[in-house]
């Protein structure tokens, strides 16, 4: 979409460039007293004013790891101006994420999320305090509490339902699983967050891949704000606007639909919560306007966002990793199925209650979270003060970017850390909670993602009654070795190329 980050910053190593640098003060590029003082983390070579930036690649957290296994585990790295620590290491991720998790509550202002977000007002990206306490609280008691999550049960195993009679109706012709699943996704959501579906389901979609790919970018003008043009050159700030404008204006039309409807009942009084959904919730919030910070429109439009681009792209891209995994490894397929069958005795579909039963199952979908990270770099962190991590001295918004999928593939953790084996799981007590720092897909401590129950539902569910019902070939016969396994890089990883599948039932 964008020319190479590397490719634009040539030039700014030109030789009038260099030439004047030569003439900055030899002070300048010393440390001072203060800085020898002080025990730093170790830090690769850095170039004049862009520091680091170049060594990011176009696929960060593969290039992270490949400079971790020369600088280590804890690693400073210098974006233009902006000090930013790499994690690479377990220990040192519960440093930060449970020791001291307070401290790096914080998240630095970025550019592009903060252009998305209506600046930074959602829950991801709006910086520690009382505002971000509210507004998260806001959202996991009225969508994401286990009451909540358990009462969109049916919701759930309708859209499943429904993906498996579209399946069923193929014929046996190859079917595109990746926009399946995308779409039973997004349907699941727009029903609980804003009381039913949509028919432009599709361009949504199309909105939340450029959302998700725009998350992922690295912005230069985040990091030296003089080289903005640089994003401009790359097209990154028109995308970006134009991005903006168009979610915006999508969101206003669901927000203006709730409140004619809202209108149109008598007296405006229908307090049946079963009918309320996450909109109407947050339209009463704003109404009573009790809390002590604004809630404005601007709010709503970011929680949305927020439960959209967390609960749909995540979330069906999880489950085409897994069927994708399933298909490459037949042996593991077959004992899943074997198991899913023995437990659905004979019933037409799987429901919610079967589920607590599949251990291989879940195995399945814990495996497929440590090979296919949902966030191989976690939403960075920032230090609100200075502080002691790992013996290293950090200054206050020194920046931490957590390499889950890193430490997720680390050998001196996992046996055969890059091969797809959900035994490992089994009589395990591992989990992806945010308790075991070797696991992180959701994150942990106060900035963890607070919708790992409604996601893993999903996946459980839908998972269970694909392989319950059909077995699955690729196009022209083509083997499970020969599936094209290639991840497109954003904030969230993604299959490259679409799920093609030929399914065929077992019943």
């Amino acid at each position: 979409m964008f020319p190479s980050l590397e490719f634009l910053l040539l030039p700014l190593i030109s030789l009038p460039i260099l030439l004047f640098l030569l003439l900055i003060p030899f002070k300048w590029l010393t440390s001072s007293e203060t800085q020898r003082n002080q025990q730093l983390p170790p830090s690769p070579p850095k170039l004049p004013i862009i520091g680091n930036l170049h060594q990011l690649g176009s696929v960060p957290h593969l290039s992270l790891r490949t400079l971790a296994r020369k600088y280590g585990p804890v690693m400073m790295l210098h974006l233009g101006s902006v000090p930013m620590l790499v994690i690479t290491s377990a220990k040192a991720a519960q440093e930060i994420l449970k020791t001291h998790d307070l401290v790096f509550s914080n998240r630095p202002k970025l550019k592009i999320p903060d252009q998305l977000n209506y600046g930074s007002k959602d829950i991801g990206f709006a910086p520690y305090g009382e505002y971000w306490r509210q507004i998260k609280s806001i959202s996991i008691i009225h969508l994401l509490s286990r009451k909540r999550v358990n009462s969109f049960r049916q919701v759930r195993e309708r859209e499943t339902s429904r993906l498996l009679d579209l399946i069923e109706k193929s014929g046996g012709g190859a079917v595109n699983l990746t926009e399946m699943l995308v779409k039973l996704t997004n349907n699941v959501i727009c029903e609980v967050a804003l009381g039913r579906t949509y028919n432009d389901g599709m361009r949504f979609k199309d909105l939340l891949v450029r959302f998700q790919t725009l998350l992922g970018v690295v912005s230069v003008g985040t990091y030296i704000p003089w080289l903005s043009w640089v994003d401009w050159v790359r097209g990154l700030d028109r995308q970006t606007k134009k991005l903006a404008k168009e979610l915006n204006d999508f969101y206003d039309a669901i927000i203006e639909e709730h409140v004619t409807k809202r209108k149109l009942k008598a007296g405006g009084n229908d307090d049946d919560d079963q009918e309320h959904d996450l909109v109407d919730i947050l339209l009463d919030v704003q109404k009573e306007n009790a809390s002590n910070f604004t809630f404005g429109r601007d709010t709503i439009k970011a929680i949305i966002s927020d439960v959209f681009s967390g609960g749909t792209d995540t979330t069906s891209s999880s489950i085409e990793w897994a069927m994708s995994e399933l298909i490459k490894h037949p042996h593991t397929m077959k004992k899943l199925q074997k198991e899913v069958t023995e437990i659905a005795n004979g019933r037409s579909m799987i429901t919610e209650d079967d589920i607590h039963e599949m251990h291989y199952l879940k195995a399945v979908l814990k495996e497929t979270l440590r090979l296919h990270t949902p966030l191989p770099l976690l939403v960075p962190h920032e230090a609100m003060h200075d502080v002691k991590v790992m013996g290293y001295d950090l200054k206050k918004e020194t920046q931490v970017m957590i390499n889950a999928w890193a430490i997720s593939r680390d050998p001196s953790i996992w046996e055969d850390a890059d091969e797809f084996k959900p035994e490992r799981f089994l009589n395990s007590s591992v989990d992806f909670k945010g308790f075991h720092y070797e696991f992180l897909p959701f994150g942990s401590g106060r900035r963890g993602c607070p919708g790992i129950q409604f996601a893993v539902s999903i996946n459980e569910l839908v998972l269970a009654n694909l392989v319950y019902k059909f077995d699955f070939g690729l196009p022209g016969g083509a083997g499970g070795e020969e599936l094209d396994m290639t991840d497109l890089a954003g904030l969230v990883v993604r299959k490259k190329e679409p799920l093609l599948v030929v399914p065929s039932a077992r019943f």
